[in-house]
């Protein structure tokens, strides 16, 4: 089974680790915590996600929603490129910038 990781590297950053897909999202209990948590903003280091399909870009993107309604602000580096890919179809590119 595909693996999926969320490590709190500092006080506002989070690194990614797997996959981020329909398969590995099923237990996000752990970052429900570190969303609750942040501050005024809060980065996802996606260096090491390895692949991302439509449900791990719906899950950005209500992680964004969640956060932004709590005032905090959420940035994403080191995007994979499937994740740009599936960013600029879905015409969604502009909400995390």
């Amino acid at each position: 089974m595909p693996n999926l990781q969320f490590n709190k590297v500092g006080e506002d950053s989070i690194s990614v680790t797997g996959e981020l897909t329909r398969d590995t999202l099923v237990n996000e209990s752990f970052l429900n915590q570190l969303l609750e948590n942040a501050q005024s903003v809060l980065y996802f280091d996606l260096c090491e996600v390895s692949r991302v399909d439509t449900a791990g870009l719906a899950w950005l993107i209500h992680s964004l929603g969640k956060l932004k309604r709590q005032g905090v602000r959420l940035e994403l580096k080191n995007r994979p490129e499937q994740l740009q890919n599936l960013m600029e179809l879905g015409q969604v590119t502009n909400l995390f910038e």
